[in-house]
């Protein structure tokens, strides 16, 4: 869930001129492009929320319904890991569509998949209707959608970096992001909702089908809206002038894999504390803890709220400060986070109120600004490709895992271990930028 924003800004680290081009090229309108990228996140990370919040709220219940509630809960962790294991998979396969049929065509197959997938979620039956085969279809659907995630790299973010005025390069390379907050926001308010006016009968048996419909609906709008950008003529024209086309995986990492490792590497911080202050505290709630589920959805709402805050406000500081010592300043936040993040946890209702809330403002400030941060050492025939599988791979080895090793560990060994995954991958951003920093000076 990428997307888990899945598509990396390839602005340069640097304050360096962008490349210009001829005068006699179509002009493309930053907002013309900043409107199809939100769009399109929203309705990616909408999937993804509405799949991660309905693992611990729905699927231990209706596909584990034999197994106690943490080894339920930890097993419905394991298929959502599935996706971001298949979407490497998916980006590989997508590039090859798009260079044999065309970037609209693998746009559109990527969207159904991930609109069929989701929507054949909400049709599934339960265990104890058509028993384990229940799991397997379920699992298949997640790979299909994580399938559908890698394909839809669309090329926009990075025509949107390139096209943003001088001095306002952050503040552009956030937009793409907003969409995790937005999808995150519309996704639990949706739960909440559902959650206060059902039956916990009717919730389990029906109501926790209607958010895999809606995000049906919203995919198929987020379709039109993007197709309407990538088939434009001026569009198309930007994005080849730019070298914004696909090459195959094989030629990528043989000859920038360097370069896709740190730039993964690089957006860690922010990715290990996505899961964790999303869809692993809704689990630690659930099991140990009195507090009422929807009233901790509203919190993780108003969280997103200021999530959302937070990535606007890292626009601004990225062009004030550089992106560079925004990403890294606020890596070593997450790591001073990480230290209070047992005791929060473990602190009552306020504690894991204030564990939510600060969390999410520690969030939108590096998720902000954490896609393509070192994406302009790639060529430029490899940006495009380049971009694409460095979110995967971040993706895989900062978020993918993090609800089930977080919730794993801490129901056996304690909460420590949730400080322990945090520093891990605030150390590993410090770390990628640190030497992302000595190959520029040595070139």
């Amino acid at each position: 869930m990428s997307s888990i924003s899945h598509a990396p800004i390839t602005a340069p680290m640097t304050d360096r001129p962008a490349t210009r081009f001829p005068e006699t090229e179509h002009h493309v309108d930053p907002g013309d492009i900043a409107v199809g990228v939100v769009i399109g996140r929203t309705s990616e990370y909408f999937d993804f929320f509405v799949y991660g919040i309905a693992s611990v709220l729905v699927f231990p219940a209706v596909f584990f319904p034999d197994m106690q509630r943490l080894d339920g809960t930890l097993w419905a962790f394991a298929l959502f890991a599935l996706a971001f294991v298949a979407r490497p998979f998916g980006t590989v396969i997508s590039m090859a569509i798009q260079r044999r049929w065309g970037r609209a065509a693998k746009l559109t197959v990527a969207l159904f998949l991930l609109g069929s997938s989701t929507a054949g979620i909400a049709f599934l039956p339960g265990t104890a209707t058509v028993g384990f085969s229940a799991v397997w279809m379920l699992a298949a659907l997640r790979v299909g959608q994580g399938l559908a995630l890698g394909g839809s790299w669309d090329g926009l973010p990075s025509l949107l970096a390139m096209n943003a005025p001088k001095g306002r390069r952050g503040w552009y390379a956030m937009m793409g992001q907003l969409g995790a907050p937005i999808g995150f926001i519309l996704a639990s308010a949706l739960f909440a909702y559902l959650y206060s006016s059902l039956s916990h009968a009717d919730f389990l048996d029906y109501g926790w089908r209607y958010p895999f419909f809606v995000a049906f609906a919203i995919n198929v709008v987020a379709l039109f809206a993007r197709l309407r950008l990538v088939v434009a003529e001026e569009f198309e024209e930007q994005l080849n002038q730019r070298e914004l086309a696909p090459v195959s995986a094989t030629e990528l990492m043989r000859t920038q894999g360097g370069n896709v490792v740190i730039g993964a590497f690089a957006a860690l911080a922010s990715y290990a504390l996505f899961h964790l202050i999303t869809v692993f505290p809704l689990s630690w709630i659930q099991l140990y803890t009195e507090q009422s589920i929807v009233e901790f959805l509203l919190i993780q709402t108003l969280g997103g709220f200021l999530c959302a805050g937070g990535v606007v406000a890292s626009g601004w500081l990225a062009d004030r400060y550089g992106r560079r010592r925004t990403l890294g300043t606020l890596a070593a936040m997450i790591a001073v986070f990480s230290g209070f993040a047992p005791t929060l946890l473990d602190g009552g209702t306020l504690g894991q109120d204030v564990f939510i809330l600060l969390g999410f403002i520690l969030l939108g400030l590096s998720y902000g600004q954490s896609s393509g941060t070192v994406t302009s050492n790639f060529a430029p025939r490899y940006r495009y490709t380049g971009a694409a599988l460095t979110a995967d791979i971040a993706w895989l080895i900062g978020a993918a895992f993090a609800p089930l090793v977080a919730l794993g560990l801490s129901a056996h060994f304690g909460l420590g271990y949730v400080s322990v995954y945090l520093l891990s991958g605030a150390a590993c951003t410090l770390g990628a930028l640190a030497l992302n920093r000595a190959i520029e000076d040595n070139k």
